[in-house]
C-alpha cells in the first residue's frame, strides 16, 4: 500500500470520527436542554417553541449522518475503488481530445455526486421541513429548481472548465497563476450578474412598496453611506416560511432584499435594525475581506495542485495509475484527473481548519451587531433576532464545540447577551 494511501485513509477516518462525534454531541446537548428555555429567552419564547427548535435541530443533524456516510462511500468508490479509472476509460472511447475528455470526465463525476444529493435534499425538504411546518415547495417546483440549477451549471461550468483545462495544458509550470486570474474574473462576473440575471430565475423580486418603511430604510442607508440599485421584496414564502434579509451584488449592482416572510413578522424598527446589521457588513468591508480571503486561499490551493499533479505518488496513492492505458489516447496523466482528485480529497484534509473559518465569520457578525446598535437600536435588533430564532426554529442551546466548528453566526445566548450589554451602554 502506498504511503500516501495510508495518510489519506488515516485522515479520512479521523475526519469521519470527528464529524460523527460532533453530531452526536450536538444532538445530546440539544436534547439535554430541551425541557427548559434559557433564562434570557424565557419571557419571549415558550417551552413548546423551544422544544420544536430542539426537535428540528436534532432531525437535521441526524440527516447529516446519512450525508457523511454517502459522501465517504462515493469518495472511496471514485478513488481507491477505481471509479475515476472506469469513467476515464469510458470517455476515452468517445473522445481522443484531452480537453473534451477532461470536460466529460469532470462533468460526469459532478453529475454523479449531484444525483447522490437529490434524495438527501428531497428528504430534507419534503420530510423534515414539511414535518416542522416550513416547507412550501411542491414537487414541480423542486424538480424545476433542479433543472434550472443543472442548466446554469452547464452554461457557466463548461466554458470555465474548458478555460481551466486549456490553461493547465498550455501555460507550462505557472499555469496555476493564469487559472487564478481567470477564477477571480469568473467569480466577480457571477457576483455582478447574480442579482439581475440569476436570482430572478428562482424567485420573484418586487420593489418595496411600503412608503413609510421605504423612507425609514432610505434614511438609514443615507446615514450609513450605502447606495443600492433598489429595495426589493423576495417571494421566499413560495418555498419556505423561513425569513431573512440580505444585500447582494457587486459595485453598482448592489441591492437590498427582504424575504416577504420577514416583513410580515417584524415591526418597522426591527426591520431597520436587521438591515443596519447587514449594512454593518458593508461598512466593515466584510464582503470584500471574504472575497480577498477566498481568492488568497484559492491561489494557495492552485499552487499546491500545481505541485501535486507532477507527483506520481499523488495519483497512485488515490487509486489512479499514471502508466495506465486509460490515458494513452489523451495524455498521461490528464489535467482533469489531477483536478478531480485534488478537489475530491481536499475537504478531508482541510476539515480541521473549519473552526478558523467559522471564528472569522462570527467575528464579522459581532462587528455588524455593534454597528447596528450604533446606527439603529440594540434592543430592536435583539427583539428581531429572538423572533427570527423562533420563526426559523433555531436552537437556543447548540453544543458549544459543534457550534465552534460549523456555525458562521454566534450562538443565540452569546449574541443576545452582547447586544443587551450594548443596549445598556
Amino acid at each position: 500500500m502506498q504511503t500516501f494511501t495510508v495518510v489519506f485513509l488515516v485522515v479520512l477516518v479521523l475526519t469521519i470520527f470527528i464529524k460523527t462525534w460532533l453530531a452526536s454531541r450536538h444532538i445530546h446537548y440539544v436534547r439535554t436542554h430541551r425541557n427548559s428555555v434559557p433564562d434570557n429567552f424565557s419571557s419571549q419564547i415558550n417551552l413548546e417553541a423551544h422544544q420544536k427548535a430542539a426537535d428540528y435541530t436534532c432531525a437535521k443533524t441526524r440527516l447529516s449522518y446519512v450525508s457523511i456516510f454517502l459522501e465517504v462511500v462515493l469518495l472511496l468508490l471514485l478513488t481507491l475503488g477505481g471509479g475515476l479509472n472506469i469513467l476515464a476509460t469510458f470517455w476515452s472511447n468517445w473522445f481522443s481530445d484531452s480537453l473534451a475528455h477532461g470536460i466529460a470526465l469532470i462533468l460526469s463525476t459532478i453529475l454523479l455526486m449531484g444525483v447522490l444529493e437529490v434524495p438527501i435534499n428531497y428528504y430534507r425538504t419534503f420530510v423534515i421541513e414539511e414535518e416542522f411546518g416550513f416547507n412550501k415547495m411542491t414537487l414541480t417546483m423542486f424538480f424545476a429548481d433542479l433543472v434550472k440549477q443543472t442548466f446554469l451549471g452547464v452554461l457557466f461550468g463548461v466554458p470555465l472548465l474548458f478555460g481551466v483545462l486549456w490553461l493547465m495544458g498550455e501555460m507550462g509550470a505557472n499555469w496555476w497563476l493564469y487559472v487564478w486570474f481567470m477564477w477571480m474574473a469568473f467569480n466577480l462576473i457571477i457576483l455582478s450578474i447574480y442579482p439581475t440575471w440569476i436570482a430572478p430565475l428562482f424567485n420573484k423580486f418586487t420593489p418595496l412598496d411600503d412608503a413609510s418603511l421605504k423612507k425609514r430604510i432610505e434614511q438609514l442607508m443615507q446615514k450609513c453611506g450605502f447606495k443600492s440599485s433598489g429595495l426589493f421584496v423576495m417571494d421566499g414564502s413560495r418555498r419556505s416560511s423561513h425569513g431573512n434579509a440580505y444585500f447582494t451584488g457587486f459595485g453598482k449592482t448592489k441591492r437590498i432584499v427582504f424575504f416577504d416572510t420577514l416583513l410580515s413578522h417584524l415591526s418597522a424598527p426591527e426591520i431597520e435594525a436587521v438591515l443596519a446589521h447587514e449594512l454593518g457588513h458593508f461598512k466593515h468591508r466584510h464582503v470584500i475581506k471574504r472575497i480577498a480571503w477566498t481568492f488568497s486561499m484559492s491561489l494557495l490551493l492552485l499552487w499546491v495542485l500545481g505541485y501535486l499533479m507532477q507527483q506520481d505518488w499523488f495519483y497512485q496513492g488515490l487509486g489512479v495509475s499514471t502508466s495506465s492505458e486509460i490515458w494513452a489516447a489523451v495524455s498521461s496523466p490528464s489535467a482533469a484527473i489531477a483536478l478531480l482528485l485534488f478537489f475530491l480529497v481536499m475537504p478531508t484534509f482541510t476539515f480541521l481548519f473549519q473552526p478558523l473559518s467559522s471564528l472569522y465569520s462570527r467575528k464579522h457578525e459581532f462587528e455588524a451587531d455593534e454597528y447596528a446598535a450604533e446606527k439603529a437600536s440594540a434592543s430592536d435588533l435583539t427583539q428581531a433576532l429572538v423572533k427570527l430564532y423562533q420563526d426559523n426554529a433555531a436552537t437556543l442551546t447548540p453544543d458549544p464545540l459543534h457550534s465552534a466548528f460549523y456555525d458562521s453566526h454566534p450562538p443565540a445566548a452569546v449574541r443576545i447577551a452582547r447586544l443587551q450589554n450594548l443596549a445598556h451602554n
